[in-house]
Order: C-alpha cells, then sequence, then structure tokens
C-alpha cells in the first residue's frame, strides 16, 4: 500500500499511538542515517509514516538534526506529502501557551546547517520557488480536518526559524516581532525547503509551548520555566491524534 501521509514528530511527539500494522524500517540515504527508525503503519486505512524529528529519547538538538536524510528518508517511502509538528514559542498576542497554528510564511534565522541537497558533490544545482513555503493544498487538507474534528486551530503566521538549542533573549524575539514574525521555533528550517526540493507537499502545525521572551507585550513578561513547557507541550499535543485521524479520514 502505498503511503498517504509523512509525519515528522518534534518536542514531545516521539511515537505515534493508535497505529495498526506497525513495523519499524531504518533507512540508509545518500545523507545518513535519519534521526531515528521511521515507523510505518496504518491509520484509518490509509498508510502512513512517522519519525521522531528529535530521535525517541529526544536525543539530537535541533542544530545537529540531520534534515536532509530525514526528509530524503521520507521521500524514498513513497510518502507525497509531509506534515511537521514542531513546538513553537508564542510571538503574537492570540498565540500563546497550548494554541495550535497553522503557519504560512517562514524566515530563517538558523545559521551553519546544511540547508539544501544541493550541497551534496556533484548534485545538480536547483532554484526552487520558495515565495510560498508551505503547501497551500495541504495547509487548506490540515485546516479543514481541524474543522470537522472540532479542534480549535489559528490559520496563518509567520515562523521564525531560531538556531537553538537555547531560547531567545528579549532583543532578539523584539526584532523578530518587527520582522513580522508571529512564532518562534528551532526546526521549521531547513526541514520546509527540502520538502520543496523534493516537490513534496509539506505544513507545518504549530503547538506553543510558551510566550517567547518578553511577550505578551504590555504584561509582566511570565518567566519561562520548563516544567510549565512540557505541561502546555503535553496538553497540545493530545490534539494531534484526533487531528490527524480527520485529515485522514
Amino acid at each position: 500500500m502505498k503511503l498517504d501521509l509523512a509525519i515528522i514528530g518534534g518536542t514531545g511527539l516521539y511515537d505515534f499511538p493508535g497505529l495498526e500494522k506497525v513495523e519499524k524500517r531504518v533507512v540508509e540515504t545518500p545523507y545518513g542515517l535519519a534521526s531515528d527508525a521511521v515507523t510505518l503503519g496504518e491509520l484509518g486505512g490509509k498508510r502512513v509514516a512517522f519519525l521522531a524529528r528529535h530521535a525517541s529519547g529526544h536525543s539530537i538538538p535541533p542544530h545537529r538534526i540531520n534534515y536532509r536524510a530525514n526528509v530524503w528518508a521520507l521521500h524514498s517511502l513513497g510518502a507525497p506529502r509531509a506534515l511537521g509538528i514542531n513546538a513553537v514559542g508564542g510571538i503574537r498576542a492570540d498565540l500563546g501557551p497550548r494554541v495550535l497554528a497553522v503557519p504560512d510564511q517562514i524566515i530563517d534565522y538558523t545559521h551553519g546547517r546544511i540547508t539544501s541537497f544541493c550541497d551534496a558533490e556533484g548534485a545538480k544545482v536547483e532554484h526552487v520557488d520558495f515565495t510560498e513555503p508551505y503547501s497551500a493544498s495541504l495547509r487548506a487538507d490540515v485546516l479543514a480536518a481541524a474543522k470537522r474534528a472540532g479542534i480549535a486551530v489559528v490559520d496563518g503566521g509567520c515562523y521564525g526559524a531560531t538556531q537553538g538549542p537555547r531560547l531567545e533573549t528579549c532583543a532578539e524575539i523584539a526584532r523578530m516581532r518587527r520582522d513580522g514574525c508571529d512564532l518562534v521555533g528551532m526546526t521549521g528550517m531547513p526541514e520546509a525547503a527540502l520538502a520543496r526540493e523534493l516537490k513534496m507537499d509539506y505544513a507545518c502545525v504549530a503547538l506553543v509551548a510558551n510566550w517567547a521572551a518578553g511577550c505578551p507585550l504590555g504584561d509582566a513578561a511570565p518567566e519561562i520555566s520548563l516544567p510549565e513547557i512540557f505541561a502546555h507541550l503535553q496538553a497540545a499535543t493530545a490534539n494531534i491524534p484526533p487531528l490527524l485521524s480527520a485529515l485522514l479520514a
């Protein structure tokens, strides 16, 4: 059975409960090994692949993820579209903890990462159109699925991708706000661009784990607490299985 969807799990999402006919597959790629074995299974009669971006034990920090191997592995298994699940901080006033958002733009602040399959020796140089970094059709499908499942999501927003693994300073978030960012995360790039190079439909569901530094504006900025971050992530992540079930229905 052909794959219908690949899911790339972020912080707090290291496996995917509810899959049937499960098998694990280690995929060798021209770029090395993916973060973890790919889990293949069925959900609602549809064939899906799941990959934990940080590995099952969250052992790989954002700047050391082998994004090329991850995306290539899912593409080589026949996934025509991939949905990234990303933990983020909220910058905009309506994007507080536990909110789910489906962003439509990206600004890349990362550095030192291998950002293209063109970086391989002898590879053909491809200049892909990245005007709209997320697939409009997959975004629309995700939004429609959320509505069917009764899950509140914010449509749109600009994801600012930072290097990590440290969190950002107040001044950095202030700059990002001026740049037009609504969310801040560490794993949105180069994943989205690599999917585009392989002509895979790609979209992101961003789970807001905390307010970004100095946010929300006009209030006393709350201290960023790791226990609170993980509590918010656990609550937000609970919406992912029903959302994906609706997406695949």
